[in-house]
């Protein structure tokens, strides 16, 4: 009779020793969570007609945003290449997705990259500005970097150098089921 009970009270006394004693992390985001939030609707920025642009134009919704020169070498490539994989890939919800090059130069982007990434926003914005709004990881810079805002314009979460899409994937699947904003 001892076993049986001893054989049924066992997941319980295992769960709580799991829970007070053990304490396993709780991380299961692949970005990192930028903490404490910041607001960056106020970033002074020009799109590429030359009129004035704010990230606030894009309330309500999610914003995957990257941070690069208008030469848009190989690195920048395969940043705008994920964002449009990882938005094509939230399927019903990639209208709530959207993505956004801020250049920091004044060298124009290639045709071609425009072409292939349709639907991408571009501005420019002063460096010294971007650099303050966005945070570099240690060792990193900030166009190493992707980013992603949330639907009330706060930075939310950063994803590190030559980010895994489908990680990527994840995160932002995740963040889009549970949101009720946006």
């Amino acid at each position: 009779m001892l076993a049986i009970l001893l054989v049924c009270a066992a997941p319980v006394i295992a769960s709580y020793f799991a829970y007070y004693v053990v304490r396993p992390e709780g991380r299961t985001n692949y970005g990192e969570l930028l903490l404490p939030l910041q607001g960056v609707d106020g970033l002074a920025a020009g799109g590429p007609d030359g009129r004035p642009f704010t990230l606030a134009q894009f309330r309500g919704k999610w914003v995957m945003l990257t941070v690069d020169s208008g030469a848009c070498a190989k690195a920048c490539e395969d940043k705008l290449y994920s964002m449009r994989q990882v938005r094509l890939t939230t399927g019903k919800d990639r209208d709530r997705v959207e993505r956004l090059l801020l250049l920091t130069d004044a060298a124009a982007l290639p045709a071609e990259i425009a072409r292939e990434h349709e639907g991408m926003h571009v501005a420019r914005a002063q460096a010294d500005a971007v650099a303050r709004l966005f945070p570099a990881a240690a060792q990193a810079s900030v166009s190493d970097h992707i980013f992603v805002v949330d639907p009330l314009g706060n930075l939310v979460m950063r994803f590190p150098k030559a980010a895994d899409p489908n990680r990527m994937k994840k995160d932002i699947a995740k963040m889009l089921r549970v949101s009720r904003v946006g």
